[in-house]
């Protein structure tokens, strides 16, 4: 639910903030509008992008950096939930310091991580680790690591163009400047 809201309607990131604590006592009402709501987004974003040539990768945000942590941890400490939020903040991180995101908006997500009792500490695992694990992710394209990353809330975008230095910088934010 909170990456569809992060990558297509912020309104529904409002209201996700508003709606979570009825969302984690699993209210049924909340739980209907937010599922009904997040298969209109899926769907629209399929419908675009079939045979998943481009947009259709959005709905991967936060997953290059959680398959690093779920690879680093022999898939058997993280759950892919876990980890994709942790990813999610890391990209998050990354859309701040490329100048997209505004620091209260990464706060924001941040703090609805943590409310929604997602991990936002990463494992220790290193950058340099953390990188050599992204690199076998499935959206690798000529050698670059394909990241999805939001140009600011409700709006996502896929970009394989970035500074190599802002990707080491929240990678050693995250995982630690060594392994």
């Amino acid at each position: 639910m909170i990456k569809y809201g992060l990558i297509a309607d912020a309104g529904f990131l409002d209201w996700i903030e508003a709606h979570l604590d009825a969302l984690l006592r699993l209210d049924g009402a909340a739980l209907a509008r937010a599922i009904r709501r997040s298969c209109e987004i899926k769907a629209a974003i399929v419908a675009e992008d079939e045979r998943e040539h481009g947009r259709r990768a959005l709905l991967n945000l936060g997953h290059t950096f959680g398959h690093a942590i779920e690879t680093a941890t022999g898939y058997d400490e993280w759950l892919h939930g876990e980890a994709w939020g942790a990813g999610l903040l890391m990209a998050a991180d990354l859309s701040w310091r490329l100048g997209w995101l505004a620091e209260a908006d990464l706060a924001r997500i941040r703090h609805l991580l943590e409310r929604a009792g997602l991990p936002v500490a990463t494992p220790p695992i290193g950058a340099g680790r953390a990188l050599q694990l992204m690199g076998m992710d499935k959206k690798v394209l000529a050698g670059r690591i394909r990241l999805v990353l939001m140009r600011r809330v409700g709006e996502g975008v896929v970009v394989g163009d970035y500074p190599a230095a802002a990707l080491e910088a929240t990678l050693s934010a995250h995982f630690g400047a060594t392994a």
